[in-house]
């Protein structure tokens, strides 16, 4: 689908967490290089493998980033909410997008090419602070995926892939915490290292304990208490 362009004042950078902790002045000249596009749902941000030539971040909306095996599978890396980075350490590394980014609803993208998001940095090291402090961060957030599956029942995991869901996009509302964002079962799945057949059965089960309930590709876990005691609750 076709981007449409967007117009958002420096301000709304300053809450995004490459850019925190940086004066006004700054964050006029990180604006001035940026790239600012509307983007309907889902639109295609990049394929995997692609050659990774911009740093991108999302103001407005959720991005799925997915990943494909050799063999057709699929496994969700992450669900992109507002104010966060993604397909940046690609630039680093090999210059490949190592999985797809696709929009799941209306959203607001914001990028800068290479040479500006190195042109910035040398400007501004904050930049390059808070770039290593959310490379770290993704890093724990990988080792604490490689863990559960190593470590924890699938009960568990499914179950801790909705309490991070509900951390990242839960609305309180007179049923239960509503995850505003569309949540299929395959997706559940690949969440959380299982088949579409094992997550299916949980919440179809779950539900019948009114814990959760679905509608719409909308999860409303009824009862956080109870899925905090599956998930044993751990931090992430």
């Amino acid at each position: 689908m076709k981007a449409a362009s967007v117009t958002v004042a420096p301000g709304a950078l300053a809450s995004m967490e490459l850019f925190r902790e940086l004066p006004p002045s700054a964050l006029d000249d990180v604006m001035k290089q940026a790239r600012l596009r509307r983007l309907a749902k889902d639109t295609r941000i990049f394929e995997q493998g692609a050659s990774a030539g911009r740093c991108h971040a999302l103001i407005d909306g959720r991005v799925r980033v997915a990943q494909s095996g050799s063999g057709g599978g699929q496994v969700v890396i992450r669900i992109v909410g507002p104010g966060e980075m993604f397909g940046t350490v690609a630039l680093f590394t090999d210059r490949k997008y190592p999985a797809e980014a696709v929009t799941l609803l209306d959203s607001i993208e914001i990028s800068w090419s290479e040479v500006e998001l190195l042109e910035l940095i040398g400007r501004h090291p904050q930049i390059a602070l808070n770039l290593v402090k959310i490379v770290g961060r993704r890093l724990k957030e990988a080792q604490e995926r490689v863990r559960e599956l190593a470590t924890l029942r699938v009960e568990q995991r499914v179950a801790r892939a909705l309490l991070r869901l509900a951390r990242q996009a839960g609305q309180d509302t007179a049923g239960g915490t509503k995850i505003d964002l569309p949540l299929t079962r395959k997706d559940l799945a690949e969440l959380s290292g299982t088949t579409l057949h094992t997550a299916s059965r949980l919440l179809t089960a779950w539900e019948r304990e009114d814990l959760v309930v679905t509608n719409n590709q909308r999860v409303t876990i009824r009862n956080l208490s109870e899925i905090k005691r599956i998930a044993q609750d751990h931090p992430d």
